[in-house]
């Protein structure tokens, strides 16, 4: 299995162009289903949770031309079934969207219950609770979600807890019901944002994404577009924060800078320096950072897809930090991982007390998620020595040429399969 290796401590310094959100892509991939028109989506990232959705696709019947790397065009006219394999399932969570885009469109849709990073509980009630809202009756069969209606209607939605995945589902379906929709409570990320864009620009009727009230006016169908999709925020701030760890300067384009204002917020109070630019930031960090609270909420808050990031960041400040996880229980698997790098990390409940060390030494360590392989690629660049980084499918889920890009800003590190290319890298570093 693929490996990262690692030779740390040097700075970044350079300039990096950011891709497409891999969230809002999984979504609008799916939503383009819901037309009979053929649709083009531009600027995706080629990340493996991408093309596992886009073979999904392509299985129950719909057209899937990939034009290039970042565009596809896709046609639903020719969809012949309803119900997605559990094979594509288990590998990505966001192919519950497929709920929402056939149960607006098909009125039917049978998807079987999501996979995806083992990061906590991620119950979809709520996905479920907006369906039957509009009129769909929705049943768990041998582990399949079975949602029919004869015909959805509009209805007054309020969410018990903001959640972007049922937000966007029950966005979808609704797109295509007949009458109003309101939903409360929405979640009001980016990637929200966009998808309530894209599907705009095939014909719905949606006003207030980006709020937490959100107002659907159902539409008879949608057609044909072209789209392309926000810049991915949390690869920017990945970038951010490995530019503050590595001490670096690191210039980070084709970003919309409103969307990282709490990541922003956070490098400034630990000591960074952050210039804005219309599409760009860059980050620079002259010296050793200090310390700071950070407690995960959903947006405009701290990202809980950050924390493990500015964890890293943390670990090497100068004082006692507290992180507080306020998402997802199992967020802080990789603290055991840090702590073979030298970190001194305590963790109780859903809060982790991080007491900043000189430095990290690098070691060998598994990525236990996506957004933690991330951030343990991170404490790599900045550790004294060599770290091998394993599992990183979990990695290539959401970062695409990430060991090239970080390359181009001046890191040590390869993509190797096996023990033997970890000694030629050994070899050639010295």
């Amino acid at each position: 299995m693929d490996k990262y290796v690692i030779k740390g401590g040097s700075p970044l310094v350079g300039e990096v162009e950011i891709g497409g959100a891999k969230n809002a892509a999984l979504a609008i991939l799916t939503a383009a289903l819901m037309t009979d028109e053929p649709v083009r989506v531009e600027n995706i990232p080629d990340v493996s949770d991408i093309n596992v959705l886009l073979e999904a696709i392509a299985v129950i019947g719909a057209q899937v031309d990939r034009i290039d790397r970042h565009a596809v065009v896709i046609d639903g006219k020719t969809i012949g079934s309803v119900s997605v394999d559990y094979e594509f399932i288990k590998k990505i969570r966001a192919s519950y969207y497929l709920l929402g885009a056939l149960l607006g469109k098909y009125k039917h849709a049978e998807v079987p219950l999501p996979g995806g990073c083992n990061i906590g509980s991620r119950p979809i009630d709520q996905h479920l609770k907006g369906f039957r809202a509009l009129g769909a009756t929705v049943n768990i069969r041998h582990g399949v979600i079975v949602a029919s209606a004869e015909n959805l209607h509009g209805a007054h939605i309020f969410l018990d807890m903001v959640s972007v995945g049922a937000t966007i589902n029950i966005m979808m379906a609704a797109a295509l019901a007949h009458g109003n929709t309101i939903i409360e409570n929405a979640a009001r990320e980016p990637h929200v944002v966009d998808i309530a864009n894209f599907l705009n620009s095939m014909g719905a009727n949606i006003k207030g994404a980006g709020t937490d009230v959100i107002r659907i006016r159902g539409v008879e169908k949608l057609h044909k577009t072209t789209y392309a999709i926000v810049p991915d925020m949390i690869e920017a701030g990945t970038f951010m924060f490995a530019a503050a760890a590595t001490c670096g300067d690191v210039l980070i384009k084709n970003v919309i800078p409103k969307h990282l204002e709490a990541m922003t917020a956070k490098l400034t109070e630990i000591g960074c320096e952050v210039q804005e630019f219309d599409d760009a930031l860059r980050v620079i960090a002259k010296s050793r950072l200090g310390r700071t609270h950070v407690k995960t909420l959903p947006y405009p808050g701290f990202p809980t897809d950050m924390q493990p990031q500015i964890s890293v960041a943390l670990c090497l400040a100068n004082g006692t930090s507290i992180v507080t996880e306020s998402i997802f229980e199992n967020r802080f698997k990789y603290c055991d991982e840090l702590a073979r790098m030298g970190a001194l990390i305590k963790v109780e409940g859903n809060t982790a007390i991080i007491d900043g060390v000189d430095g990290f030494t690098g070691a060998r360590v598994s990525a236990p998620d996506l957004r933690a392989g991330a951030a343990l690629v991170i404490a790599g660049l900045a550790a004294e020595g060599i770290t091998v980084v394993d599992d990183i499918i979990y990695i290539l889920r959401g970062y695409e040429d990430f060991d090239q890009k970080l390359r181009g800003l001046g890191a040590e590190i390869e993509r190797v399969e096996d023990e033997r290319g970890i000694q030629k890298f050994r070899l050639r570093v010295g």
